[in-house]
Parts: C-alpha cells; sequence; structure tokens
C-alpha cells in the first residue's frame, strides 16, 4: 500500500485539530485559506465566520502545528522509502513509523538503517564478525574463546582471540546504541531523573563575575526553570563553565541488560554486559545527553521569545498622546542635550542643542532656550530620553517646569533603539540634513505621540525589551517578533495618506517594495481620496488589494466607510443596511446613526442582508466608531511635573510607575529615579504567581511600595502586595 494513501490531508487536518483542541471544520477552513494565499491578519478579521472567530494568535498556532505535521508526514514517507529500498521493510516496522508522533521517534527507529560512516562495528562485519556477535547474544554455556578462534584467519585479517571478541562486542554495542526503544527510554530516565551539573572552567574570563553561581552547580532537568538554561549555554559559549548532563548510568545499563536478558553466569554473558556499558557510555550516553540539552535548549528559547513577544505587543499598542505639542530631548553630558518640538502631527518645528551639564554647563542659557521654546510653541509635554545624563536632564527639566508658567508636563521616555533608529537608512532617508543626536530627539518625541508608527523604524530585536535575546535562535525570533508587529499594527490600522513605508510594510498583503511604490503613488500624485485607487500603485495586485484594503483607511477621502475597518468587499450590504434604517455613509460615526445602530438587532440584520452574525457585528461596531484606535481604551501614560532621588526613597514609600520590562523572574518598574525598580516574582501578588506575564504587562501603570533600598549599588527592590498594616 503506498504511503501517500495512509498519510492523506485530512488525517493530518484532524490531527492537527486534535492538538490544538478545535473543530476540524475550522482547521480545515484556516488551512484553505492559507493555501489560497490570504494572510493572518485578513483571516481573523474578514473570515471569522469561516474560522469561527479565530485571533492572530490561535490562527498561528494552528499553522505552526499543521506545519510540522506536515513534515513529520514528509519525513516518514521518506524514511519508509529509504528502508524499503534495502529490502527491510517489516510490517511492524511500518506501523511503527507510521505511529510515531514526533520527528526525534522517526529518526530512532530510521537509525539502524542509517548509512554510516566505518564505525568498528561496520570494520568488524567487513571482517566477517556478526555470527560471533550474534552467538554471544545467544549466550550459550560453552567457550567464548574456542568459538572466536574459529574466526582467526587470513582472509578476513582477524589475527587473534581478543581481535575477534572486541569485535563481535563493537557489533553487540551500534546494535544496542541503535534500538529506538532503548534510547527512547534512556531519553526519558535523562529527562525524570538526570541532573544538570555546571563547573568553573576558565574563571579569568568571568571578569565581572556574571556566572559565579553556576560555579559549582547542580539542579534536576525537570526543574531548571529557561533563562537559567540559556545563562548556562552563554556560560558555556563563553568558555567560562563546562556543563554536561549527570544520570544513574549504573541504573541504565541494568535496564539495557535487562532488555537483552543477559545471562552473567555464563561467560558470553559477561561479555555481552560489557559490550552494553560500552553501548551506553560511548554511543548512547553522549547523543542523548547532546538531544536532551538541545530539547531543553528550545523550549528556553522559546519561552525567551514568548516573553519578548508580549512585551513588545505591549510597547507597541501603548496608547498614543495624540494631539499634543511635543518637546523630545535626548540627553547627553559632552555633546549636549538635543532638543525637537514637533506638532501634533509629528512635524519637526524646531531642532537645537542645550549644554545644562558639565563640562560646558550653560545652565542659564540653557534655560533661557527652553522657556522660550515652551512659550513660542505652547509645548504640551517634554519626553525625555531614558539613557546617559537622563536623572540630571530631568531635575534641570522640572527646574524650568517650576519657573515657567506653562502648564507643562515632562515624562521619562524609554529610548531603546533610539540610537539605531537615528543611523539607520530609514531615518537617513526621512531626515536628510538632520545629525544622528538631533533625529535621537525627534524619534524620543514621536514615540510619545504615536509609539507602534515611530517603533515600527527599529528593528523589534533593539526596543529593550527583551532576555537572552542574542541567545536564541535569530530565525524564530525574527518571525515571531515580525508576527507581532504585524499583529499590532493591523489591530490598530493605518492611515494611508499619513503612514511611513516603514509602517505600511506591516500591513496585511504589503512587502516593502510595495510599501515603497504606495509612499511614492502618493508624493507623486497627492494624497489618496478613496481606496479603489490604491489598485493603481504599481506591483499591488487584487490578491494584495484585497489583503490590505480593511486596514488602510483614509480620514478624510470622498468615501466615509474608508475610515472605518469595514472590508469595501461589504459596502453594498453596508449601504443597504443603512438604507433600511433611514441614513447614509455621510452619516457615519454622528450620534444619530450611533443610537439607531443601538436598537438594530445583529442576528436579523444578518439574516436580512445574507451575511454572517460575526461579520454583521463588526459592521455595526464599525459604524458606531468609525475612527476608533483600540489603543484609546488603555490608561494613559504618567506625566510628572516634579523629580525625585534615590536618596527621597524610604521603605514602605507607595508610588506609581511604569512597567518597563517583563522577565522570567519579575518586572522592571520605572518609579521615576535614576534605576528602574525590581518587583521580584514572588512580590506580585499574594500567592502562587506562575509567571510574571500572568500580573503584569510592559506599559502597564502599577502601584508599588519601597521595600529595599541599595544606594551604594543603585538598586531599589520594590513589591506589589500593600502591607497588612
Amino acid at each position: 500500500m503506498p504511503v501517500e494513501a495512509i498519510i492523506d490531508k485530512e488525517s493530518l487536518i484532524k490531527q492537527t485539530a486534535q492538538d490544538e483542541k478545535l473543530e476540524v471544520k475550522k482547521v480545515r477552513a484556516v488551512i484553505g485559506l492559507i493555501e489560497e494565499g490570504n494572510t493572518v491578519p485578513f483571516i481573523a478579521r474578514y473570515r471569522k465566520e469561516m474560522t469561527g472567530a479565530l485571533n492572530e494568535v490561535e490562527i498561528q498556532s494552528l499553522i505552526n502545528r499543521w506545519t510540522y505535521l506536515q513534515n513529520l508526514s514528509t519525513r516518514k514517507e521518506e524514511v519508509i522509502r529509504l528502508v524499503e529500498e534495502q529490502g527491510k521493510l517489516t510490517e511492524e516496522l511500518r506501523s511503527a513509523i507510521l505511529q510515531a508522533e514526533k520527528i526525534q521517534a522517526v529518526e530512532d527507529l530510521y537509525r539502524p538503517f542509517k548509512q554510516k560512516r566505518r564505525t568498528k562495528a561496520a570494520i568488524a562485519k567487513e571482517k566477517g564478525l556478526l555470527p560471533l556477535a550474534e552467538w554471544l547474544l545467544e549466550m550459550p554455556a560453552s567457550s567464548v574463546t574456542a568459538q572466536a578462534k574459529t574466526y582467526i584467519s587470513n582472509e578476513t585479517g582477524v589475527s587473534s582471540v581478543e581481535e575477534a571478541i572486541e569485535g563481535a562486542l563493537h557489533i553487540i554495542a551500534e546494535q544496542a546504541a541503535d534500538e529506538a526503544a532503548i534510547r527512547q527510554w534512556i531519553r526519558s530516565e535523562t529527562f525524570k531523573n538526570g541532573s544538570i551539573h555546571a563547573t568553573v572552567k576558565n574563571r579569568e574570563l568571568d571578569e565581572k563575575n556574571i556566572y559565579e553561581m553556576y560555579y559549582d552547580y547542580e539542579e534536576p532537568v525537570v526543574k531548571i526553570v529557561p533563562h537559567r538554561i540559556l545563562a548556562l549555554n552563554r556560560g558555556e559559549k563563553e568558555d567560562v563553565l563546562k556543563v554536561n548532563i549527570h544520570t544513574d548510568s549504573e541504573k541504565i545499563v541494568r535496564y539495557i541488560s535487562k532488555k537483552y536478558k543477559v545471562d552473567d553466569k555464563v561467560e558470553a554473558g559477561a561479555y555481552v554486559q560489557q559490550a552494553l556499558q560500552d553501548a551506553y557510555k560511548r554511543l548512547i550516553q553522549p547523543s542523548v545527553e547532546r538531544e536532551v540539552r538541545n530539547e531543553l535548549t528550545e523550549k528556553a528559547e522559546d519561552q525567551a521569545i514568548h516573553i519578548f513577544s508580549e512585551n513588545l505587543r505591549k510597547l507597541l499598542l501603548q496608547p498614543p498622546l495624540k494631539g499634543k505639542i511635543v518637546l523630545g530631548v535626548d540627553p547627553a553630558y559632552r555633546t549636549g542635550c538635543k532638543l525637537a518640538v514637533v506638532d501634533e502631527t509629528g512635524k519637526v518645528l524646531y531642532i537645537g542643542v542645550i549644554y545644562p551639564h558639565p563640562p560646558k554647563s550653560k545652565r542659564a542659557e540653557a534655560e533661557e532656550l527652553v522657556q522660550k521654546l515652551l512659550k513660542e510653541y505652547g509645548v504640551e509635554i517634554i519626553a525625555i530620553g531614558n539613557g546617559t545624563a537622563s536623572r540630571e536632564t530631568e531635575q534641570f527639566i522640572a527646574d524650568v517646569i517650576k519657573k515657567s508658567e506653562c502648564q507643562t508636563a515632562y515624562i521619562i521616555v524609554n529610548e531603546a533603539g533610539a540610537s539605531v533608529y537615528s543611523a539607520s537608512e530609514t531615518a537617513r532617508e526621512e531626515f536628510p540634513d538632520f545629525q544622528v543626536e538631533e533625529r535621537s530627539a525627534v524619534s524620543i518625541a514621536r514615540r510619545l505621540q504615536d509609539p507602534l508608527a515611530e517603533l515600527v523604524k527599529i528593528d523589534p530585536k533593539s526596543v529593550g525589551v527583551g532576555q537572552y535575546q542574542h541567545d536564541v535562535s535569530q530565525k524564530k525570533l525574527n518571525e515571531s517578533l515580525t508576527f507581532v508587529v504585524e499583529t499590532a499594527v493591523n489591530q490598530v490600522g493605518v492611515n494611508l495618506n499619513t503612514a511611513s513605508s516603514s509602517l505600511l510594510q506591516y500591513v496585511a498583503g504589503l512587502n516593502k517594495t510595495v510599501a515603497n511604490n504606495i509612499v511614492k503613488f502618493r508624493e507623486d500624485n497627492g494624497k489618496f481620496n478613496n481606496r479603489s485607487q490604491v489598485k493603481k500603485v504599481p506591483r499591488l495586485g487584487a490578491k494584495t488589494f484585497e489583503q490590505c484594503i480593511g486596514f488602510l483607511r483614509i480620514m478624510d477621502g470622498q468615501e466615509p466607510l474608508d475610515k472605518t475597518a469595514i472590508h469595501p468587499e461589504s459596502y453594498s450590504e453596508v449601504k443597504k443596511l443603512l438604507q433600511s434604517i433611514g441614513y447614509t455613509t455621510k452619516d457615519v460615526g454622528s450620534k444619530e446613526l450611533k443610537d439607531t445602530l443601538d436598537k438594530v438587532s445583529v442576528e436579523q440584520a444578518a439574516e436580512e442582508l445574507g451575511i454572517g452574525v460575526l461579520t454583521m457585528q463588526d459592521i455595526k461596531d464599525a459604524l458606531q466608531r468609525p475612527g476608533r484606535d483600540p489603543r484609546d481604551e488603555l490608561p494613559t501614560p504618567l506625566l510628572k511635573t516634579g523629580v525625585m532621588k534615590l536618596e527621597d526613597l524610604k521603605p514602605g514609600m507607595e508610588m506609581q510607575g511604569t512597567v518597563r520590562n517583563v522577565v522570567d523572574f519579575g518586572a522592571f518598574v520605572d518609579i521615576g529615579v535614576k534605576e528602574d525598580g525590581l518587583v521580584h516574582i514572588s512580590k506580585m501578588k499574594k500567592g502562587f504567581v506562575k509567571h510574571p506575564l500572568d500580573v503584569t504587562a510592559v506599559g502597564d501603570i502599577v502601584t508599588v511600595w519601597i521595600e529595599q533600598v541599595d544606594e551604594k549599588k543603585g538598586r531599589v527592590s520594590l513589591t506589589m502586595i500593600p502591607s497588612e498594616k
């Protein structure tokens, strides 16, 4: 029977549904849509009836599992073919391969049939010693020496009894090492009862004692947490640590001996026992240790990437401070603080520099200029980067605000990645006449006005919310972070007439080339007046238009529906709906239409229009709130007018702060002093916390209490659990 007849597409769909705990029809629909060239954001937003309203993360997880099962299926077919070509495929082996649930299990089954380099066992077989190995495995009571003598021959090159026995034992060792069931049991035993050991290898290479806790370290494999695995891997890579896995080798050899029914009362049994010990020590243990460590590393990487992705998602979806004139300040000592005033749309109104700090210390001159900018441009918020000289600059700005009559507040902005952006090709194209630091000041101001639009210009790895991002698979990290950015951009939607190419390329269906073409078309022809004009953009075909257009908004165009998240494919139904209740598209967004729609039954309207209930609900929401930004529903950033120092903090003091980063062991919170304070996972709430992400996220505004202040090390320990007093 051909393999293809067993591993068919429908079986894979059912397996995916089972693994992802989803209905088969939903999985079938998603796979079909993907194969037709649809994107994840488009499917999640505009094909809800087909998928049962699965979100982007659920769809992506489903696709990942489907891809794995396809690869597994392909490998099974390939292995069956390769073994069959050798004439060694039994029904039992075929069945075992087809039932394997992991690629690793398939490789274990294929191992005995794999073309190997010339091993000691292969050389022994060439010398005709396989029958001697088989004789030993039967464990007869007769003399091994006498049997081995019969294999001494000038023709085969076996010159002694010792050589014959040694060759036979190599064959037995390799046979035991290739047995799938044995390898799988040992791998499982290593995971369950093995322990990770680390010792110092080269102390001199660890100048800052970063790895000191691992100089003599042991922990069970089942208990080690992801961030420790990555730390050990890094220490080993930097040649500071030696890391290995310890197991109960006697227990494992006993298990293999039992499998081979070793009779140690006969001479042959003693020799077989010797071969099995060699099999574990020389052939199985090193490769199983490698496999176990690879699996631990893969899980640790997945966890680190997950945390980075969640942090990035929250950072991108931080609420924008819309309609504000902002003064961005990129702090520095010697080179001065670069200033950039931007208007409500992000357009640069002023660029300059002040020197309020040593070595130049032109404080009075700096104060005068900032006062002038506040009044002249009506600056409402000052955004200060959190890099070098940030706190000194904060003190300076707080003093200026106190002296001025303006109602201005300030905020510390995480400037991670601003310098990367400033030196990038994107920044050079945007501001060809600006210096690197001046571009950075603009970026700091703009990322307060619209974090998403500004942060997409920066490589996601550089935005400062990761953990061990340089120690994980860069391919997997890039794929995950790109997916997060795409999801965020498409959830919010993009203004077609103001969006940069950096932002447009993350819209569903668009790539860098088409995004650049949209910007060029806009520059050459003026702003877009309706969504249909997008079809004229070079390299933007019908499928691309279908995928992207619902996420592109025209705020003041000819067609009022173009400013909504409603897809043009539904325009005719929407117009019928509006007509049936006495309105037109010109009324979109009005209070009257909103109130009337409140009384409309979604189910009844969907039936009358011949569309799905979920689609109808989305249409109703979009008509009632055409310019809705999901970020507007989140709490706005904390603004300040005064400044605090580390020495002002006292244990028990209650404060509000902004979560800047979440890691495996806790969260770092900006409470307005030089260093972010750490809330350890044990201090996040009463009771057990599985992971900090279950309690808080980047951008959250949280109430914390000071636990401990170490002025010497510049560290602040915080708690989110209020005192019982």
